[in-house]
């Protein structure tokens, strides 16, 4: 038997990372082996989770993952660790479309206990009609037990617990707000600063999560038996392939990373730092905050010249794709000399929000993915590539331009390659 459970809240807000950050690394000082995983694309929380865990957090999504491959991914992580701790996406059951997506979707399809954390500042015997609302929306989902966040008194929890326990769920505990241990949120979730000391801010979390809540009784209502993952032996073929990964582009499945890794050898480098690039027959140019650092990125003038230089495939996504372009404004407006190797110049002024999953379609391929930025275009692109037809979850086209040629394959969008290693070869090698 192995404990498992998704950390799941009814709305954004309700502090489900802190909470996520603290149990793992409380679990990890108990000596146990942690596999944190992610539900949905995000790709901060689960560098969070890594640092708390000592272990790469997987992404698991029911939108851009087949569900074998779903199924298969948790399985082959999950059977390595003692315990599985899953972080849920904004509420409960919020989806791409309804539930679609959702971490009470995920969690019903894995068959995951899930642990609700209920911020209760304001709340008290009304806290009843919430978890039961919870507990009995959708068949099939278990709810393992609620930790009530935003506690300030014992006596405030008491009256929780009864509502708890008048709905037949297991109370957890609680936690008083504690503004020390809570992760400044930037852009994409919760960011990562080199002015942050995130492992002592999550040993502090864990501290305080210790004291007010029985890891010992989570652990125990939450086990059930381990999934069985078969090894699957895919040949390694011949291309050097180079990844970009730095400060300004980490944004990278560690899937991809092994669906790349089944193409061939795999090296990194990084455009902040480096005057050349490996050897290699393909780069990879992966999203990040490429805004952050355009002084930088800029100042290495050798590095873009090698890049506009290289003869190769180049795979560029987001932050990467910014990074070929003419140019990066900053939000004051100020142009940083980029690749110009795109028809295009992007820029962080005017900022606007632009989120959510894609379907690409170029002639016989499908590619899934999702698309989260604030920059946009500084001017209209052009030479956009008309065989590529991008959708959204609904179906319906949108004017998300890709760039699609001999060279280059770039876009806004992150894409998934874990379970398409066909696609990605084939992209590669047109």
């Amino acid at each position: 038997m192995q404990p498992q459970f998704l950390i799941a809240a009814p709305h954004s807000g309700a502090g489900k990372t802190t909470v996520t950050l603290a149990v793992l690394r409380a679990l990890q000082r108990k000596g146990l082996r942690v596999q944190p995983f992610k539900c949905g694309p995000d790709y901060i929380d689960p560098k969070h989770h890594s640092i708390a865990a000592g272990q790469p957090s997987i992404n698991l999504d029911r939108y851009m993952m087949s569900d074998d491959h779903v199924r298969n991914t948790y399985a082959q992580y999950s059977t390595q660790a003692d315990v599985s701790v899953t972080e849920g996406v904004m509420g409960l059951f919020d989806g791409a479309i309804k539930m679609e997506g959702s971490s009470a979707e995920l969690a019903t399809f894995l068959d995951i206990p899930v642990v609700l954390i209920v911020n209760a500042k304001a709340m008290a015997y009304s806290a009843a009609a919430l978890l039961y609302g919870y507990k009995n929306f959708y068949p099939g989902l278990r709810i393992a037990g609620v930790l009530f966040n935003f506690v300030s008194t014992p006596s405030h929890y008491r009256i929780l617990q009864e509502a708890a326990v008048d709905v037949g769920l297991a109370a957890l505990g609680y936690l008083p707000e504690k503004i020390s241990i809570k992760i400044p949120s930037r852009h994409l979730g919760l960011h990562i600063s080199a002015d942050h000391d995130y492992d002592q801010i999550i040993n502090d979390a864990a501290d305080h999560l210790c004291q007010y809540m029985d890891l010992d009784h989570l652990l125990e209502i939450t086990s059930s038996p381990h999934k069985v993952y078969t090894t699957e032996n895919k040949p390694v073929g011949r291309l050097q392939i180079a990844v970009a990964q730095d400060e300004a582009f980490n944004f990278i499945y560690p899937q991809n990373i092994k669906a790349l890794s089944s193409l061939g050898e795999i090296t990194y480098f990084s455009p902040l730092q480096d005057p050349a690039l490996p050897a290699a027959d393909v780069l990879y140019l992966p999203g990040g905050y490429p805004e952050l650092y355009l002084p930088q990125l800029t100042a290495n003038a050798a590095l873009r010249a090698a890049v506009k230089a290289f003869k190769g495939k180049i795979l560029a996504e987001c932050g990467g794709m910014m990074y070929l372009g003419a140019a990066i404004h900053d939000e004051d407006g100020q142009p940083y000399e980029m690749c110009n190797m795109l028809p295009i110049s992007t820029t962080m002024q005017q900022k606007k929000m632009t989120l959510g999953y894609r379907n690409v379609e170029l002639g016989n391929i499908t590619l899934r993915g999702h698309e989260f930025h604030y920059s946009t275009f500084a001017d209209a692109p052009r030479a956009l590539d008309t065989r590529v037809r991008v959708s959204n979850v609904r179906g319906e086209v949108l004017g998300t331009p890709v760039f699609y040629d001999e060279r280059i394959f770039a876009s806004y969008m992150h894409f998934y390659f874990g379970d398409n290693v066909p696609a990605l070869r084939k992209i590669l090698s047109e």
